[in-house]
């Protein structure tokens, strides 16, 4: 059992480790400015795409401010973006909608040296040069009419009850449809939007908070430093993921991942104390349902703004990621316990423990910055120990700075 001292300590510990796994504002930044200029190009007056109203705004990790650096520097941040279009002619069939944007990316020699060939199943990839470090994945999608005010208006006043309206029709290679239907509503349906509102509604903790996600669906958001106890927590599961699982493609993808972190989550303040329940729990929101394409129960992780679709379908083709997945969470719980154990017994015991987890670059700078942190705090005043426990922190007796006149 904690006490309220030492979750204070693991909380601000884990607050300092998702701010070491942070993209700096740097890399944010020029990602957001690459971005720009690609959809300023889609949007020239003299563009074939200008009448459709074309805007790229980011979806995924980038939107739900979750993303982490990858383990090794040298590796590629992947950065998922929608453009969408509004009021598109009829008769566009998805192969004539993705590549009205391929061809307008085409026309622009520069943009036309990163595009990645082939395009992909669903985005044209952009692939910026080495120093960059980050790609950008463009996903063409239509839209209804309106749709920005509709965004605008759900984000703001975190209205989860139109999120069916937020849906995008989207383009798939693959679809036996691809090239001959020309009705939206056969297309393949997304809605990373809708699922953004989701997840800002399960973090709700309070309303100054909430906003935060809020800023960020912006084609021009501004870069957070500040972040709700769930982000963090999915931050922190996220690493641990790609440490246990480095570079093997049937690790726990990220969807999944953000689903039952967020649907486990209690709405704690205390970034601990919500880690420890969404480890506990998470399971608790996997699914057994029947399934008559496969003739036996598959498992199932809902999509929270589609309840036809199953994040975890492809366990049944491919079964070693649904074993990755629980011998993920099972070591996740092992490492958890460890790291917990090793309260009262000071910062160098909690500091080797979170090593092998999350790595030793990580833990090393995660530990630097707390215990800058915590002199600045003595040095004004504000650091106090706790009794019996001798844990630094909030609460407690206050620890008087050095004055350096020797007494």
């Amino acid at each position: 059992m904690l006490t309220i001292e030492q979750k204070q300590q693991f909380s601000d510990i884990l607050e300092e480790l998702g701010k070491t796994l942070d993209i700096t504002e740097t890399q944010y930044n020029a990602a957001v400015t690459s971005y720009t200029h690609v959809a300023e190009w889609l949007s020239q007056k003299d563009s074939p795409l200008a009448d459709y109203s074309p805007e790229i705004l980011p979806q995924g990790s980038f939107l739900l401010q979750t993303m982490i650096k990858p383990i090794h520097e040298d590796d590629e941040l992947d950065i998922d973006l929608v453009c969408k279009l509004e009021k598109v002619r009829p008769g566009l069939t998805q192969y004539g909608l993705k590549h009205m944007v391929g061809d307008r990316l085409k026309s622009n020699k520069m943009l036309e040296r990163l595009l990645k060939k082939p395009d992909g199943r669903r985005c044209w990839t952009l692939q910026y040069a080495d120093s960059a470090k980050f790609h950008l994945d463009v996903l063409p999608s239509v839209v209804v009419a309106g749709y920005k005010a509709i965004l605008e208006k759900a984000f703001s006043n975190n209205d989860f009850s139109d999120a069916e309206r937020l849906g995008v029709r989207i383009t798939d290679n693959t679809s036996p449809i691809y090239r001959t239907s020309s009705n939206l509503q056969e297309w393949m349906k997304s809605n990373p939007f809708g699922y953004a509102i989701w997840f800002q509604e399960r973090s709700k903790t309070a309303l100054q908070e909430i906003r935060l996600l809020s800023e960020s669906i912006q084609p021009v958001p501004n870069y957070q430093t500040k972040k709700m106890p769930l982000q963090r927590i999915v931050q922190i599961l996220k690493r641990h993921r790609d440490m246990m699982f480095n570079g093997d493609d049937d690790k726990p993808i990220s969807i999944i991942i953000t689903t039952l972190a967020a649907k486990a989550y209690g709405r704690e303040t205390n970034i601990i104390e919500g880690l420890i329940n969404v480890v506990n729990n998470m399971t608790d929101f996997i699914e057994d349902r029947w399934s008559a394409r496969h003739g036996k129960s598959i498992k199932w992780v809902v999509n929270p703004v589609n309840e036809q679709e199953n994040f975890a379908d492809k366990w049944v083709e491919y079964p070693q990621r649904q074993k990755n997945f629980y011998r993920w969470l099972e070591e996740l719980k092992k490492d958890l316990n460890n790291v917990l154990g090793q309260k009262g017994r000071g910062q160098q015991f909690i500091s080797e423990s979170m090593i092998k987890p999350f790595g030793k670059e990580a833990v090393t700078k995660t530990f630097s910055n707390y215990g800058a942190q915590k002199f600045q705090q003595r040095e004004s005043g504000i650091l106090k120990m706790a009794a019996g426990t001798g844990t630094i922190g909030n609460v407690g007796t206050t620890i008087k700075g050095h004055n350096f006149h020797g007494k």
